[in-house]
């Protein structure tokens, strides 16, 4: 029997504000453990939170932003749990009034597009981080608790069960990850759990209209792992009901290592969790004036500024995607091109050298030591073929170092292409004279021959001749052969 992947993703995004939601303790990453911690987050008896207004404001942006409807009306909910790094015993959340309701995201894989609900978009806290001492919670004898995030405000995100497979739902999470960076309400870092994904995972018969039993696997942080432990669910499943079993609804998670999700609970049902509203915090209202005020703030969006790439710079719809799936990226992108660089060109070294060098030092862009007016200059020496492109090569692997301008570097190390005709038609004619045997080749008909000598002449000049002037030389000395 065929079967379907049913898809519905929860996204936790923390909210890039200096201070918690209901504290005035500091958000910074990185702080010695259990630092950034007061009365009020650890939940002390007698304490009272306060709304940080820049989180209501970061959540309306965001609802406004996916195409959600903001409530006039919210409150706060208590949910109910325990865990070791939860201090008060329970959450405060949203639950039957959440800030932003109905709203959709549009997606494209492999040239489908397709819209993907949104449920609801709720604020919360986020709780402290349990640091365990094996690989993960499964096999570690013990763990250590880490309060500094507890109370650290959070943007909770959730779909109706739209999507099929595991690339609809990586789609999803680059197009959502692109739309907060783009606002400017999360850095997105999924590396620091800035950006976290929790999938809920079922499967049914190919044409069945029935949802099957759900798994959540918890706390996902990286776009590979979503697609893998997705792709690894859902045959799981496929495999238990294929052999007449029955699928248990639970929480898993996802153990990188292994490459497989492993069960951590019985799923919680809502009315396990007893939540009831918020004693100490007063439901609020939203006025139109303030939903219209934020929505003015509101940036380009991606999808905007893709639509603006294909038209103003002729980019492919699959260069534009790519450049607009990161703010930092299609940011850098912008500044290579307004200090005079062509855009299908500064895509080609940003996708391609660019990108190659970020992997190998394993950063951001944003901390990459090329200037976006370096790379500019060092096309345009491509452009006026003052270097070869592969001469480029070498010299953004210097300017890599410590950022150093082409310019520079071309002047100090004598890089700079050869193309004057006198000199190397003297050196073409050398060549075939040393090569006979690829001159033969070519009269034979075996136009490869021209590349081996172009390769003779290239070793000959250290890579500094001027490659379509070498091949107009050897053309028209060929052909008089």
């Amino acid at each position: 029997m065929k079967y379907e992947a049913v898809i519905g993703l929860e996204v936790h995004t923390e909210l890039q504000t200096t201070t918690k939601i209901f504290c005035g303790c500091k958000t910074s990453f990185g702080a010695e453990p259990n630092t950034n911690v007061c009365p009020v987050c650890l939940g002390l008896p007698g304490v009272l939170p306060v709304l940080n207004k820049r989180v209501l404001e970061f959540a309306v942006r965001a609802g406004l932003a996916l195409n959600c409807e903001i409530s006039r009306f919210s409150k706060f909910d208590r949910k109910n749990y325990y865990y070791p790094d939860l201090p008060k015993n329970f959450q405060t959340s949203q639950f039957d009034l959440p800030i932003c309701e109905r709203g959709h995201l549009d997606i494209e894989v492999n040239g489908e597009k397709k819209q993907i609900r949104i449920t609801r978009a709720h604020m919360e806290e986020d709780a402290g981080k349990l640091v365990h001492h094996g690989t993960s919670i499964t096999d570690s004898d013990y763990s250590l608790v880490d309060y500094n995030r507890t109370g650290t405000p959070l943007l909770e995100i959730v779909t109706e069960p739209d999507m099929r497979s595991a690339k609809e739902a990586v789609a999803y999470l680059e197009k959502m990850r692109a739309i907060l960076q783009y606002i400017g309400i999360s850095d997105c870092r999924m590396e620091e759990g800035s950006l976290r994904c929790d999938a809920n995972v079922s499967v049914r018969p190919v044409g069945q209209k029935e949802l099957g039993t759900k798994a959540e696997i918890k706390n996902i942080n990286s776009f590979k792992g979503v697609e893998k432990a997705i792709e690894y669910e859902a045959l799981r499943q496929a495999e238990i009901l294929e052999d007449g079993g029955k699928i248990i609804q639970e929480t898993r998670t996802w153990d990188e290592k292994e490459g497989v999700t492993k069960s951590m609970r019985t799923k919680e049902e809502a009315n396990d969790y007893r939540y009831f509203p918020e004693p100490d915090l007063a439901p609020f209202t939203v006025s139109e004036e303030y939903i219209e005020d934020i929505r003015k703030t509101l940036p380009e969006l991606p999808d905007e500024r893709r639509e603006r790439y294909i038209a103003n710079f002729g980019l492919s719809s699959t260069d534009a995607q790519y450049m607009t799936n990161d703010k930092d990226t299609s940011d850098y992108f912008e500044k290579v091109v307004a200090a005079g660089a062509d855009p299908k060109v500064s895509v080609n070294w940003i996708m391609g050298e660019f990108a190659s060098q970020l992997s190998n030092a394993g950063i951001e862009i944003a901390k990459a030591p090329v200037t976006p007016e370096n790379l500019a200059k060092l096309l345009a020496l491509i452009a006026k073929g003052t270097i070869s492109g592969k001469i480029a090569k070498k010299v953004f692997a210097e300017m890599w170092k410590d950022g150093a301008d082409p310019e520079e570097i071309v002047k100090a190390q004598g890089l700079v292409q050869i193309s004057d005709t006198g000199a190397l038609k003297e050196l073409v004619v050398k060549v075939i004279a040393n090569n006979p045997k690829a001159v033969e080749d070519f009269k034979a008909g075996k136009k490869k021959a021209v590349g081996a000598l172009v390769g003779q002449i290239m070793k000959e000049t250290k890579g500094k001749a001027n490659p379509k002037v070498i091949n107009e030389l050897l053309n028209d000395e060929l052909k008089k052969l």
